[in-house]
């Protein structure tokens, strides 16, 4: 598949088979994928690798993010669907970044970090391994930074949830150049 191919078709996966991803796999991909720009060479990310027992504690922690609702029933239902979010995914890579005191700095390695997701996405996805790229209210949780070994001053910038599909999005269209470029001359 040539790149312009794999970047049109790859697509953010959510459903999985119940079926592992080599660590060593990941690992190949992670070694492909940092070779980003990276002004000044600062290289702040780390990654850390997700699954079995740990990949559990994280499933309970976002149990209980997830248990709300105005009756016992509905904040249990909703803590077991939270919980089946993690938990039902093959392996969470987390990807980290320590966090330059220097605002433009920081701002760069969030970049070069983020292109790294990107690479790792479509490395995934010519392995025919999908993945979606996920933040929000669980990686700012103090229990969850404990579980994945966070530091301080480190950013969870994702935590991608990647295995082999069960099912495939279709596309979403994008607004192409003709709506999105401005010339000036």
């Amino acid at each position: 598949m040539n790149l312009s191919q794999l970047i049109k078709e790859r697509r953010s996966v959510q459903l999985f088979e119940d079926r592992p991803v080599s660590v060593e796999l990941l690992k190949e991909l992670i070694d492909t994928a940092i070779w980003v720009p990276n002004h000044k060479m600062t290289q702040p990310w780390r990654f850390v690798i997700v699954q079995g027992e740990s990949k559990k504690k994280i499933a309970e922690i976002n149990r209980q993010l997830g248990e709300k609702g105005n009756s016992l029933e509905e904040k249990r239902a909703n803590g077991e669907k939270a919980y089946k979010k993690i938990n039902d995914v093959p392996v969470h890579l987390m990807v980290l970044m320590e966090e330059n005191p220097n605002q433009k700095l920081r701002e760069e390695d969030y970049a070069a970090t983020s292109c790294i997701i990107q690479n790792l996405s479509l490395l995934a996805w010519e392995q025919g391994i999908g993945m979606i790229w996920k933040t929000g209210a669980i990686t700012f949780n103090p229990e969850f930074r404990e579980v994945i070994g966070a530091r301080p001053g480190e950013k969870v910038v994702g935590m991608l949830q990647m295995g082999y599909p069960q099912k495939v999005p279709k596309e979403r269209p994008r607004a192409g150049a003709n709506e999105k470029v401005t010339e000036l001359n």
